[in-house]
């Protein structure tokens, strides 16, 4: 049997709330979603394993809608995302404290940021407040726009605009404040 029989198989038997076809396919799909939680809710386990748990849940609530167009692993991070934007929605507030942000201010040196490993820029990123986290995430990994990331965060185009420099302004002074040691 290939793989995509199994995956049509796993699904028509989670559909049929098969319980252990349901755990099979959370053993399989839940730590790629935990990790991208992770990304947006890097210090506070509690709630990366609550925001799990509404998207498995909506996974499992909404699998006979998957059309096996497309990869499953992206429906599932879809879902993902959707479920951590729908956190981020009720509970985070965004920062009022804004202050003009120059293109200039967020540029970084691409030499030395080449010798930090991927870990060491995913810590740095860690430490943003999470709205500039969280917004930051969604425009360069999951490749959002701004219109759909302020639509998903409930806040204006110009915040998310706003965030994302802000973001960019602030990894950038962590950054050379790293390679300047």
């Amino acid at each position: 049997m290939s793989a995509h029989d199994e995956l049509r198989l796993l699904i028509k038997e989670c559909i049929a709330l098969s319980r252990p076809s349901q755990k099979k396919l959370y053993e399989k799909y839940s730590p790629a979603a935990y990790g991208i939680i992770r990304k947006y809710v890097s210090n506070d386990e509690a709630t990366a394993k609550e925001i799990l748990n509404d998207a498995f849940f909506k996974v499992f609530r909404d699998l006979h809608q998957y059309s096996f167009q497309g990869a499953f692993e992206g429906w599932i991070r879809r879902i993902v995302v959707h479920a951590i934007s729908d956190h981020m929605r009720k509970n985070v507030k965004p920062d009022k404290n804004f202050r003009e942000v120059k293109a200039e201010d967020a540029y970084v040196n691409s030499e030395p940021v080449e010798n930090l490993s991927h870990k060491e820029l995913l810590t740095i990123i860690e430490t943003l407040p999470d709205a500039q986290r969280n917004v930051f995430n969604l425009f360069v990994f999951e490749n959002y726009s701004h219109k759909e990331i302020a639509k998903m965060l409930n806040m204006q185009q110009n915040n998310c605009r706003w965030h994302l420099n802000d973001a960019r302004r602030r990894l950038k002074e962590k950054i050379n404040a790293l390679i300047n040691k």
